[in-house]
């Protein structure tokens, strides 16, 4: 009966789900949705209720023992072997891309204490996760790596240390996860810094060419590289009339015009942040234009911006960098971007974000984040240009005894930036003085530094690695034998194969049959079938049939063949197999299907 009940259950759960989105879809009044998922939370409420009703309990003191919920955490998830070799060839690309451009590598605990991370991550800052009082310390995860190395150069001198460090592993956001656009709360980051006194801009210069040579490798399609300075984005809030006060926070609203429309933006700033309705429309005059060093001549002429020392400044850095951004030759690759804000507090100079056509929400244009605007502040003629998908909505607050969260539409959300990053002059100094204590001098470290989310990379280049049928294991060569099944011979070969460094893989039997060790090597799809024969061993000989795949209609299908393959000297077979073609383009890295 119960067994009824929950089938039922399933059938109206998966049913309102599919009103739910398409109510979405249609646009449909809020107060009609926000009931469509009212009675979906009834419906999963009253699935959990019957399964522990079912699973029975068992009396433990007078209390029930639950069944055992077998799921990941909230934000994070688990990667099965195929996913993680693609993983793995993200991570491989970017590693050595940061070696190639002369980095040392890194690693900092994945927590800290929390003093260390408080109060560097502005609004975000609600996003760290806290840890429990442990042994005395107040602890929590860290939130990146940027943080972390600066705590790093703060211990180890701070003065003049010019260096380029470079750390990948995982960070940690309590932020609300969308997980098929890699948004989650346990994420992996590869961030490259420089660190020293340098000539102004070459290091900048040099970090967003490495940035662009990491997505040219990894194939995750057209990219632009979005870039302001917050010299002269601060001089803009001066001079349209933003309190100092309120520059951080009116900073993070700008920045959400990726994926908003200015009318919301604006909105945020003038009714949720208290800024006065003229200045943001002020506001909105500057941060509607992008482009590129022409844009920069514009903003020269401008004598109200020009005559504000900050703005000033980080202009003429500006032009200083697109003259070495055209040496590296990825000007092309640029977009002068002025909403681009980033909410972090510690950066000081530059800042940059790498984006692809998924990056933004489903049907929301970048250029036409203005198009709801008044005609004053409007680029786009809206009429002709579809309008800005809705901002995502904020999830309504449960209370404590319904923890349960508001689902997000997935389908409606963007992947996001991809990588990001900019100028810190002031991060290690901030540390190295709150050591020393008050009133004591101590010296800055100037620092900049890129990110790259590797999850969010992972999104946009899987369903590529799926679509072009790439390799999901390395395993070069499979050991089978005819006949007999000469175990020894086959681990003995095995080995030999492995410490020429040829991933080597065989079966666990003593006599299997060689359709099934045919079978075994095909599920991995080894391109090398070596076969032992009683025969063939006596004079000194192996048989190497290579196998190969083509895609049919999407699907990995394997090349059949009447070849019986070639006898190759045992004693030459290493050198054989290094010296095919495919061992060539294995050994590349490209991991290409044959």
């Amino acid at each position: 009966m119960a067994t009824s009940g929950t089938e039922s259950l399933n059938q109206e759960i998966a049913q309102q789900k599919v009103l739910l989105n398409d109510l979405r879809k249609q646009q449909a009044d809020a107060a009609t949705v926000d009931e469509a998922k009212k009675k979906l939370g009834d419906l999963q409420r009253a699935l959990a209720q019957l399964h522990l009703q079912a699973s029975g309990g068992v009396k433990d003191g007078g209390k029930k023992k639950e069944r055992l919920l077998l799921k990941t955490p909230k934000g994070t998830r688990d990667y099965g072997p195929n996913e993680m070799f693609c993983r793995e060839h993200i991570e491989r690309t970017v590693k050595e891309c940061f070696t190639m451009y002369g980095g040392g590598c890194l690693d900092t605990p994945v927590f800290e204490r929390k003093d260390i991370l408080a109060g560097k991550y502005g609004e975000d800052a609600k996003l760290i996760f806290d840890l429990m009082d442990q042994g005395g310390e107040q602890l929590a995860l860290r939130y990146d790596h940027t943080v972390p190395l600066a705590r790093y150069l703060a211990m180890n001198g701070a003065v003049n240390m010019q260096s380029k460090l470079w750390q990948v592993g995982k960070v940690y956001r309590r932020d609300n996860p969308v997980m098929s656009k890699g948004r989650m709360r346990e994420f992996s980051q590869a961030d490259f810094d420089i660190s020293g006194v340098w000539d102004p801009m070459i290091p900048d210069a040099e970090l967003i060419s490495l940035l662009c040579t990491i997505l040219t490798r990894l194939d995750v399609g057209e990219f632009t590289v979005k870039i302001n300075h917050r010299k002269i984005l601060d001089g803009i809030f001066e001079v349209c009339g933003v309190p100092s006060e309120k520059i951080r926070t009116i900073s993070s609203a700008v920045d959400k015009l990726d994926k908003m429309a200015w009318v919301d933006v604006k909105k945020e700033m003038t009714d949720e942040k208290g800024l006065d309705p003229a200045v943001a429309d002020k506001i909105g005059e500057y941060v509607k234009h992008k482009g590129g060093p022409t844009l920069l001549e514009q903003l020269k002429a401008d004598e109200a911006l020009m005559a504000n020392a900050s703005a000033k400044q980080g202009i003429q850095e500006m032009g200083i960098l697109f003259t070495y951004l055209q040496a590296y030759q990825v000007i092309d690759k640029l977009s002068f971007d002025m909403s681009l804000a980033r909410g972090l507090d510690y950066y000081t100079g530059i800042i940059y974000e790498a984006i692809v056509e998924a990056s933004a929400p489903p049907g929301f244009k970048a250029a036409n984040a203005f198009a709801s605007t008044s005609s004053t502040v409007s680029t786009v003629d809206s009429s002709a240009a579809p309008a800005p998908a809705p901002a995502p909505k904020k999830k309504a607050k449960k209370s404590s005894a319904d923890d349960e969260e508001e689902e997000i539409d997935e389908s409606q959300v963007g992947v996001g930036s991809i990588a990001a990053g900019g100028r810190y002059d002031n991060l290690v100094g901030m540390f190295t003085a709150a050591a020393a204590g008050e009133g004591k001098k101590t010296a800055g470290l100037p620092c900049i530094g890129v990110s790259i989310g590797l999850d969010r990379v992972f999104a946009i280049v899987w369903p590529k690695w799926v679509a072009k049928g790439m390799r999901s294991k390395a395993t070069m060569v499979y050991v089978m034998a005819a006949g007999d099944g000469l175990l020894g011979e086959r681990i003995s070969l095995a080995r030999e194969l492995r410490v020429a460094g040829l991933p080597t893989d065989f079966l666990f039997k003593n006599k299997p049959k060689l359709p099934t060790q045919f079978a075994a090597g095909e599920r991995d799809e080894v391109p090398f079938a070596v076969i032992l024969g009683e025969s063939e061993l006596k004079e000194g000989l192996v048989t190497v049939k290579e196998q190969k795949w083509e895609l049919v209609d999407g699907k990995k299908v394997k090349i059949e063949s009447t070849d019986k393959g070639v006898k190759v000297r045992r004693d030459e077979l290493v050198r054989w197999l290094k010296d095919s073609p495919t061992y060539a383009d294995w050994a590349s890295g490209k991991w290409v299907q044959n």
